[in-house]
Order: structure tokens, then C-alpha cells, then sequence
């Protein structure tokens, strides 16, 4: 790819020739030495050139892949982990992928087999010797070179023997359908082994053209991984039953590697001739445009011999919004994984209810379609009919779109997008608001829209500093028809947020101790309130009523403290402290209502735990508390005076919040689903997944309706998808950046590019 215009042209003593390849954490070049010799040159972001924990990592990716050396990696050659942009060097192979060259030449055969399944074993006991274990063993990581495969990246490896890794608890590494049932129920257990276990998956995928494991989503995939048995239909005897010894669920019933050469040399067949077989030469000219391999969500450089990973900094959201939300792909695959079998992609969907047996007949179901609707699929970043048309180079960084609906149409926002009008009917963008700050590179700013009211879209504007911090952060109200900016006011740095209601904006001004209520048309203020000392305290909105939740600053305290403003004068009442493990869900009868767990540390567990429902009554502070009268977990969210909560795996119960009652479970095969959405009447629930999966339920019998394919061009996770409701119709933006339409009645029918 050619260079971008800000792109160094010498780094470290190396002349950069062309782009290979980018991704969230940084770009990878083909780069010349003075002698002349070509290496990829992986240079790291600059925001997180000042991360101190992404320097550490940085240092240990270096110093593990240092200590590898063999005939079948592609070994580091010049290293600067100090520099002030970190730096990384590996030898170049001039080859395209194996996921390429299964996808372009289908499944390899007779001696390109050997020299594929010898050269892979002798890189992994180089690999094993230097005490390192690759754990991302997959088409994507091999290279074909002429003389025969090259393992790449070990920007995840880590040494066999450090068991103090830098790795978080819970964060998963790897790809899924080549990945180890040890990485995903214990991984600090993961040794040699896996990897054996991750040849054995990729070995049956080059010879086949699938993965012995395959589902339709990775949380599925998965599962089959820990419980299923491979599927090995079209492997030929004696070699299908070696790769079944190198695919047991238990490390030690798999051989070693020199045990394996054996068995491989045993009986696939040697070369006819000479000279050995060559792959490279039988590829054709390298193809420069991206690709995936199954599995493989995140960017692709494989012709570098380095991958660059994906996700950048993300803005602080509340704890009461953040502590529900299990989407991240590690926490999704491992709540998934604990909950057993009920989730298998072969279970079929299940109801108890206790609801009455009553409910709306398919016909008054649903509303009508907006006017001239029909089917249609874009992305954020098409180009859009007027305003900036076209969107700022967003290659790689991850998008995420943030979005509301609003007369109409979807406006979104997202980190390195700019704010779009979607018409909800055509999927066309109606235009793109030029609000960059001149000279901002895309990666570095997010814009998030959190309010369309009386024909003004609020925009939160955040820029960072290339080393690090805050730059700018404001909120802009812009004209809903044609995303004209009509007033800009600049707020506290590294603020929480703002949020809207009853035509208002309110938002954190001055040093962040100040909210600001201004008006949604002009942006003039209309009364402020102090915020409490000692205090982290984010703003929030329920129905047409402001709240402020403030944490106490001090370690030791659990103590939370809501304050309620009156939107007409900025009139304050203290609501008596909740404890910190209580979530605030929504208001019912005029009352807060929270959730509450006795789970130790509740929000880093993956799906919570709630025990009781706590509603408070914000003018007198009077508590009302109800166990409840089950086992409820995962995201909770309140709509239509009923208490939802859906699992990481799928599961979807109602309960009444009056009560504490279960009034209906079903199980689903949604992966992480982000919040639970409803239609206007309450009559439906949607769920969706970051690969764009969608489910409808009864409301009030929990009865599946239909479930849907996947539509996301890339598996994003870390990012909640979004439903919207648009009349009759329904709205998924995915974190890819898809955004696609579906009438609910008709969900299967094919959208029309809007783009």
C-alpha cells in the first residue's frame, strides 16, 4: 500500500518503502536497511507510545520473540522499545499467507501437505526450545515462503515460564477456531500443548477448507472447542487419526513435537524427485487487497510477518453503565463456556413462563414501516450525499460507532468517525458534519451523539493529544437537516459525559466540579449546579429528569450518593447513599430503581449476580427493598414495568420489578448481546450481537420468534451493537461500523446496498 502523507520515511537507520499494514496499536512498513536488506517495520501508535503498562507489553513481545530463531520463523532483526515511537523489525518474507492461499487455491495436497505439517512442527520446537509458547497458531500466522512455511507474530506469545503475566484476568488471547480448550477455561494452564492442539485445527482447515470446530459465530465455535469432538470428515486414515491425538481435550493426552515429526514423516507421503516441493511459486503475484481468514476479526498484514492487534483508548462511561455490560469477546466466550450446554448452537430454544397466555396476534404486533422502507445495509463511513462526503481515512483504527434515532433517521457517531445522518428508509446518508479540528488525524478524536431534540443533533467532540491526554472536549449542537454546526461550547477535559433531556444539555464545564444546563437550540446556559467535593460524579438522564451519580473518592468507601435536578431551575435534593455494588436500572412509578449484588467484586465478573431490587423514591429518600426470588444474571435494563436481564450466553429472563418474580426465561443463541431493546408498544424483544446476529422474542410469553445470520463484515469486540427502533422497523449498528435495517415480520429478506 503506499504511504500516507505523515508517514516517516526513515526510522532507526531503515529507509520505509510502502505501507503493509495498520491496525489499533500501530502500523507495520516494508522498510530497506542501508545494505539494502528488506525488513517489516512494525512502529507502534503514538498514544500509546506514554501507556507505561503498553511499553512494558511492548518490551515483553520483544524480548520473547528475540529468543526465537529457526529455519521456519521469521526471526526480530533490530529492535528500539525506548524510542519515542517503539519500534520492531523482523526479517520480511516475501509470501502471501496460508488463509490466502486456501482461499485463492483451495486446500493444499499430496506433498505440499508434508512440507506444510514438518516445517510447522520444526517452527513450533524452535519456538518451544526458546521457552516461548505462540498461542495464535493460525492460517494468518503462517507464511509461504518459497522454501516452505514461516510462523509469524508472536505479539501475543509469552514466555512458558513467566507465570506473572502482564495479561489481564479474564482477557482472552488467541483466535477461536484455533484455539486450545485450556485457553478458554483456564488460561494460565496453557503450555507446549496448546499449541500442538492449534496445528492439529489448522492442519485439518488446510485440508479441508474448514475448521474441525466450525459454528456460525466464535462464542459457538467455542464451545465446541471444550465439549464437541472434531469434525474430521475428508481427512484420509492414518493421518485423520493423528490430528485427533493432536485435538484431545486434555493437554496430556497430546504427543509432543518430536513424537508428531514421527508420525508425520510416517505417513504422509515424500516428495517425487530431488527437489522439494515449493508453494510459493504456484501462489501467482501477491494480492494487496485485505482479506480474513476464518476467524480472524482483527486486521491483516501477514505479508509483513507481523500483525498489529486492534482497539485503541476508549472514553471513561459510568459505572452504572459500564457494570452491566459484558460484550468484550473474553468475558463473552467465558460466561458463555460456564453456563454448559444450554447454550450449544444445537439446543433448541426454550420457554417457562408464568406470564399470561394472552399476547399481541402477528398482525397488531407491529407498527407500520415507515414511509418508502425497504431493506438496506451501509457502513458509517460511505460516502454521504452532502456535507463532508467523504468520511476521513479511518484504516486501522477500530470505529466503533456510537448512535441515536431521531425523526427518522440514525445519527451516529463513533471514535474516529464524524457525525452522519442515516434515513431510516434508504440507508442513505444524508451528510457527514465537518467538525475535526484542523489538523486532527481521525485516530485521535470520537464524537458521540447523545441527544436529537426539536430538530438539533447534541454531539459530544473529544481530541486527544498525540502523547497522551486530553486535547479538546466539547459539545455541539448541530442542525438535524443538514448537519450545520449551531453552536460549540467547550467542556471539562476527561469529563464523564453529558446527557439530555426536556430540550436541555447538561454537561461538566470549568474544573469538572460544575454542570452546566444548557439550551438544546442556542447552547445558552440555563442554570448550573456545584457538584459535591470529594466526589466522581457523571450526569445521567431517565425519561425527562436529570441525575447525577457521585462515587466517593475514598478507596474504602462503597457509599454512592444520587442527587436529582429539577430541569426547570437546577433545584438539587440528595437521594440517601446506595451501596456500591447497586446498579441503577431506571425509574418506575416515579421511584429510582437498582439491582444489587453480593458478588464479591461484582464488575469484574463477567455476568453479575443480583440478589434484591432497591427502589428509592427521589423527593423523600424513602427505600423500598424486595429480594428477588431467583437467580438473575447479566445485563440488567428496565423497559415497560418489566426487569430484563440477559447473559453473556443468550439466556433471557423477565421479572417484575414490583415483586421480584420471574415472569418468563428463554434461551436464545445470541453471543453476548448487548442490551435488550424493545418496540415502541412493548410488545417485542431484540437482542444483537457484535457480528450483527439478531433474535426477536414475545415480550409476554418469552416465545423465540426468529433469529437472524450474521451481517457484520468484521467480529469487533469490546463495543455493545446497537437496536433502534424506527416505527415498524429495526436498526443494528454493529461495531464494525455496519448499520442495517430489518422488517421484523420479514427478517430474512435481502438488504439493498445503500452505499
Amino acid at each position: 500500500m503506499p504511504l500516507h502523507k505523515d508517514d516517516p520515511r526513515t526510522l532507526g537507520g531503515y529507509r520505509i518503502v510502502d505501507r503493509l499494514g495498520a491496525g489499533g496499536m500501530g502500523v507495520v512498513y516494508r522498510a530497506r536497511s542501508r545494505s539494502g536488506r528488506e525488513v517489516a517495520l512494525k512502529v507502534v501508535h503514538a498514544q500509546y507510545a506514554e501507556d507505561a503498562v503498553f511499553r512494558a507489553r511492548f518490551r515483553q513481545e520483544i524480548a520473547a520473540v528475540r529468543r526465537v530463531s529457526g529455519a521456519f520463523t521469521a526471526p526480530v532483526v533490530d529492535v528500539d522499545p525506548e524510542a519515542a515511537r517503539p519500534w520492531m523489525a523482523t526479517q520480511y518474507v516475501p509470501g502471501r499467507s496460508l488463509a490466502d492461499r486456501i482461499r485463492e487455491g483451495g486446500p493444499i495436497r499430496g506433498p505440499e501437505v508434508r512440507l506444510v505439517a514438518l516445517g510447522l512442527v520444526e517452527a513450533l520446537r524452535d519456538i518451544h526450545r526458546a521457552g516461548v509458547v505462540h498461542r495464535d497458531l493460525k492460517p494468518a500466522n503462517v507464511l509461504m515462503a518459497e522454501d516452505g512455511p514461516r510462523v509469524i507474530d508472536f505479539g501475543i506469545s509469552r514466555a512458558a515460564e513467566n507465570h506473572n503475566t502482564l495479561t489481564e484476568t479474564g482477557q482472552m488471547i488467541g483466535t477461536p477456531p484455533f484455539m486450545s480448550p485450556e485457553q478458554f477455561t483456564d488460561a494460565r494452564s496453557v503450555g507446549p500443548a496448546s499449541d500442538v492442539f492449534s496445528l492439529g485445527a489448522l492442519l485439518a482447515y488446510s485440508l479441508t477448507g474448514r475448521g474441525p470446530f466450525d459454528a456460525d459465530s466464535p462464542y459457538l465455535t467455542a464451545y465446541r472447542v471444550v465439549h464437541h469432538e472434531p469434525v474430521l470428515e475428508g481427512v484420509a486414515r492414518p493421518l485423520r487419526t493423528v490430528l485427533e491425538r493432536c485435538l484431545a481435550k486434555e493437554a496430556k493426552d497430546r504427543p509432543g513435537l518430536d513424537e508428531l515429526a514421527h508420525d508425520f514423516a510416517s505417513v504422509l507421503p515424500e516428495p517425487v524427485g530431488d527437489d522439494p516441493p515449493t508453494l510459493a511459486l504456484r501462489l501467482g503475484p501477491l494480492r494487496t487487497d485485505p482479506g480474513t481468514d476464518p476467524g480472524n476479526a482483527a486486521d491483516r498484514t501477514a505479508a509483513a510477518g507481523v500483525t498489529t492487534g486492534t482497539g485503541r483508548r476508549r472514553r471513561p462511561r459510568p459505572v452504572w453503565a459500564a457494570a452491566g455490560t459484558v460484550g468484550a469477546l473474553a468475558l463473552g466466550l467465558l460466561g458463555y463456556l460456564t453456563y454448559g450446554p444450554g447454550f450449544a448452537d444445537d439446543t433448541p430454544a426454550s420457554s417457562s413462563t408464568s406470564a399470561p397466555s394472552s399476547g399481541p396476534s402477528a398482525v397488531s404486533r407491529r407498527a407500520a414501516l415507515p414511509s418508502g422502507w425497504k431493506p438496506w445495509q451501509t457502513t458509517v463511513t460511505a460516502d454521504a450525499e452532502s456535507g463532508l462526503r467523504k468520511a476521513p481515512d479511518t484504516s486501522g483504527t477500530a470505529t466503533a460507532p456510537f448512535c441515536a434515532m431521531g425523526e427518522g433517521a440514525a445519527y451516529c457517531g463513533g471514535s474516529a468517525l464524524l457525525p452522519v445522518r442515516i434515513d431510516g428508509a434508504t440507508g442513505k446518508i444524508l451528510w457527514r458534519a465537518d467538525i475535526a479540528p484542523a489538523g486532527a488525524s481521525a485516530d485521535l478524536y470520537t464524537t458521540s451523539v447523545f441527544g436529537v431534540q426539536d430538530g438539533v443533533v447534541l454531539v459530544e467532540l473529544v481530541v486527544d493529544e498525540e502523547s497522551g491526554g486530553t486535547k479538546v472536549q466539547a459539545v455541539l449542537g448541530l442542525d438535524s437537516e443538514t448537519g450545520r454546526t449551531l453552536w460549540t461550547r467547550n467542556t471539562y477535559k476527561d469529563g464523564l459525559g453529558s446527557v439530555s433531556a426536556d430540550g436541555l444539555a447538561l454537561m461538566e464545564e470549568g474544573d469538572g466540579r460544575t454542570l452546566t444546563a444548557r439550551s438544546a437550540s442556542d447552547g445558552r446556559a440555563r442554570w448550573q449546579v456545584s457538584l459535591p467535593a470529594g466526589h466522581y460524579c457523571t450526569p445521567t438522564a431517565l425519561g425527562d429528569r436529570f441525575y447525577v451519580e457521585c462515587v466517593n473518592q475514598e478507596e474504602d468507601s462503597d457509599a454512592t450518593q444520587y442527587l436529582v435536578i429539577d430541569s426547570t431551575d437546577g433545584s438539587t435534593r440528595r437521594v440517601s447513599s446506595v451501596e456500591g455494588k447497586a446498579i441503577l436500572v431506571g425509574a418506575l412509578d416515579g421511584r429510582l430503581v437498582f439491582v444489587e449484588s453480593d458478588d464479591e467484586d461484582p464488575f469484574l465478573s463477567g455476568d453479575i449476580t443480583y440478589h434484591r431490587i432497591v427502589r428509592v423514591d427521589p423527593d423523600g429518600g424513602e427505600r423500598e427493598v424486595t429480594e428477588l426470588t431467583g437467580t438473575f444474571r447479566g445485563r440488567a435494563v428496565l423497559r415497560h414495568d418489566t426487569l430484563w436481564f440477559s447473559t453473556s450466553g443468550g439466556l433471557v429472563t423477565a421479572v417484575d420489578p414490583r415483586t421480584g418474580t420471574r415472569r418468563w426465561e428463554s434461551h436464545t443463541n445470541m453471543e453476548s448481546p448487548g442490551a435488550i431493546t424493545l418496540d415502541d408498544a412493548g410488545n417485542t424483544v431484540y437482542l444483537a450481537t457484535t457480528s450483527g446476529r439478531m433474535a426477536a422474542l414475545d415480550a409476554a410469553k418469552g416465545t423465540l420468534l426468529w433469529e437472524s445470520d450474521a451481517r457484520a463484515e468484521v467480529l469487533a469486540g469490546g463495543v455493545e451493537p446497537s437496536v433502534l427502533i424506527n416505527k415498524g422497523s429495526v436498526v443494528v449498528v454493529t461495531a464494525d461500523g455496519t448499520v442495517f435495517t430489518v422488517d421484523p415480520a420479514h427478517p430474512d429478506r435481502t438488504p439493498v446496498s445503500a452505499g
